[in-house]
């Protein structure tokens, strides 16, 4: 089989040749923006799940949606250690720009320039790392109090009434967005919040771990009544199968039917998952119908790639003690556990294990689906530790 024909494509969020099982989110998040754009009110959509299962490159597609439906469209990652202010000043400016195009937009998009010159400057104090350009000097009282709540509302009201008038959706598309601050996420919500009460064009769309929806529950106890969540997790059958030989099949080649029920055995049918076992067993088969044997042969490429780059890039951020709380996780299985079954497997008593499990938490590792229970947010992340500390004596990891 030709690798330069390879249609698969493994990577952080690189976009896959099929993006199977995702229409209904996607026609939901074009519903709420339609919504929007005819000053009717419309929950926005926060998509939640484990890595691997393509959160990021669905935000991604569902920008390309709205930008085709012409749209405004702003796309933010939200690193560790950044703060929200920092991120947003820069895009909202060029959202701004644009808007300022639009002749009947344009003294509002003016107004909001300033409001953004006022918020910029003031906030500057407080959050260091903004850095943007102005292009009006701030006016007097608008945006410039130095208080991010309020701040930010006023902001955000002045570019949604710049989209109202331009007749358009301004949509701001977060990821990573667990990464962000409760104090600065709840301003987020508040402002969101006082943009639907006006019936203004605005709105965020987020994706992140499983525990962003309560942390939004935590900034914010009415923000599940601004925001959908739906979970995105692994395919189903029928779409993982989809996924496998759709690409397969425009490359005018063919998989067996018992190749495909392979994968989605070894991948548990993970977004990410599929991509590298489709790639290696592409590139191990010799000839079409790509096989059993070929798959079989693959999954030892693909286990080591995944080792290497998914899990290897998260295992070596951890301390001694971290991979040993995560070894004691993978020991009692794939998950989620009780906080006092890891404690026993560690030989520790529950308490003297929370300032590593919060940290666990904080990297983005693990999350807590109820109270008490701890899962990976990394599939088969059980697997991995199990391979890379392997044998009796993994508590003597440190």
């Amino acid at each position: 089989m030709d690798p330069i024909r390879n249609p698969f494509a493994p990577g952080a969020g690189s976009p896959p040749p099929e993006l199977a099982g995702r229409d209904s989110v996607r026609q939901k998040m074009k519903l709420c923006l339609g919504r929007l754009r005819i000053g009717r009110p419309a929950k926005s959509v926060m998509l939640v799940g484990l890595r691997g299962v393509g959160k990021t490159v669905l935000l991604d597609r569902m920008m390309k949606d709205a930008e085709a439906d012409g749209m405004i469209t702003i796309r933010i990652e939200a690193p560790e250690g950044r703060s929200l202010p920092a991120m947003l000043a820069p895009q909202l400016r060029l959202a701004l720009l644009r808007l300022n195009r639009i002749a009947k937009a344009a003294d509002y998009a003016v107004r909001g320039l300033k409001a953004l010159a006022g918020f910029a400057s003031k906030l500057k104090v407080t959050f260091n790392d903004i850095e943007v350009g102005f292009d009006f000097d701030p006016e007097p009282g608008l945006a410039d109090n130095g208080d991010l709540e309020g701040d930010l509302t006023m902001l955000l009201e002045q570019v949604g009434l710049a989209a109202k008038a331009a007749e358009t959706v301004v949509a701001i598309y977060i990821d990573e967005l667990q990464y962000v601050e409760e104090a600065q996420l709840a301003a987020l919500i508040s402002a969101l919040h006082r943009c639907s009460q006006n019936q203004l064009p605005l709105t965020v769309i987020g994706a992140g771990l499983p525990q962003l929806r309560g942390k939004m529950g935590d900034a914010k106890s009415y923000s599940e009544r601004l925001f959908d969540f739906p979970e995105i997790g692994p395919l189903n059958a029928a779409d993982a199968t989809e996924a496998i030989v759709k690409p397969i099949l425009s490359e005018g080649a063919e998989v067996d039917a018992s190749a495909v029920d392979l994968i989605i055995a070894e991948t548990k049918g993970y977004p990410y998952f599929l991509q590298e076992w489709g790639k290696h067993a592409w590139d191990i088969a010799t000839q079409s119908p790509i096989a059993n044997s070929d798959i079989e042969r693959a999954s030892k490429e693909a286990i080591a790639t995944l080792d290497e780059s998914f899990f290897r890039v998260r295992f070596d951020r951890l301390t001694p003690k971290e991979k040993q709380y995560l070894r004691a996780m993978a020991e009692l299985g794939p998950g989620p556990h009780r906080s006092g079954d890891i404690a026993a497997e560690l030989a520790r008593e529950t308490s003297s294990l929370g300032p590593i499990r919060s940290s666990l938490i904080v990297k983005g590792m693990i999350w807590s689906p109820t109270h008490g229970d701890t899962a990976f947010t990394v599939p088969l992340f059980d697997e991995f530790m199990k391979r890379i500390v392997p044998g009796k004596d993994w508590t003597k990891t440190e």
